[in-house]
């Protein structure tokens, strides 16, 4: 990740958090405590937060309370190549007429494309998928009441009211911050307390994670292994994590990126 990309990151979190921590800032980024303390020392030689001990805090924090996740704008460009075979397996699984959620996130915002074939009922909680659903495609399409968190371009509600409780899916689709032993992992409250609502509208859960995610853990629990139905991935997942949801009887889909994407992703 480039410098300005990493500024911008950290600039955007410090706004959303009191304090961020160094921790906070190396998941977010992706990059090691030495190089997160040495933007952080940048942006406040150059007055753009204020170091404290520990991490970093905005010098004029916006009053409205933002969430520990990547921005959405971030995360788009990463493995793009691998999240555009797992969304189109993924509405492989769809047939017209179904029931779905979808929750928000960049791999699963690469279905929006292949769904334009489709005649869904779609209920999401992204803002960008609801958008390019509408504008290029027939499928019904539901959203929940809530705010809009611009950086990750989701619409989330910390109330039970939030509409979600009147739809009820054949499959529930959605990525996750990691994928581990326990079950799958969340950075932020928030957003646990929001999927956990939409997990339990759902007939199945279908996991998109690319396999970068076998590799990475979180500190928040959103739901044991046990209730994945399915998970689909590319194919640079490792033997010990396709044998970790074997043994839980979890069905593996596996989706190969196009050589000529990976080719491209290789030459930028």
């Amino acid at each position: 990740m480039l410098e300005t990309e990493r500024h911008r990151i950290i600039l955007s979190a410090v706004q959303e958090k009191p304090v961020v921590t160094v921790a906070d800032l190396c998941t977010l980024t992706g990059v090691s405590e030495a190089t997160v303390r040495r933007d952080i020392a940048t942006l406040h030689m150059t007055k753009k937060l204020r170091r404290v001990r520990g991490g970093a805090e905005a010098i004029a924090p916006t009053q409205f309370a933002g969430i520990n996740a990547r921005p959405f704008a971030v995360n788009q460009t990463v493995n793009v190549a691998e999240k555009r075979a797992i969304a189109q397996a993924a509405v492989g699984l769809c047939e017209d007429g179904d029931a779905i959620i979808i929750n928000g996130g960049t791999t699963t915002f690469q279905m929006v494309h292949p769904l334009t074939t489709k005649r869904l009922q779609v209920f999401t909680n992204s803002f960008p998928i609801a958008e390019h659903l509408l504008k290029q495609s027939k499928n019904t399409v539901l959203l929940p009441a809530g705010a809009i968190y611009r950086e990750q371009n989701i619409i989330l509600s910390p109330f039970d009211a939030d509409g979600s409780s009147h739809f009820y899916a054949r499959r529930m689709f959605m990525g996750c911050r990691a994928l581990g032993p326990l079950g799958l992992m969340e950075g932020d409250p928030l957003l646990v307390q929001a999927e956990q609502k939409l997990i339990g509208q759902a007939d199945e859960l279908v996991v998109l994670a690319d396999s970068s995610k076998f590799r990475q853990r979180s500190s928040l629990l959103l739901c044991p292994l046990s209730r994945i139905h399915t998970v689909i991935t590319d194919d640079g997942i490792e033997d010990r994590a396709a044998q970790m949801l074997q043994a839980a009887e979890i069905r593996l889909i596996v989706a190969p990126a196009a050589a000529s994407d990976r080719k491209k992703r290789a030459e930028t």
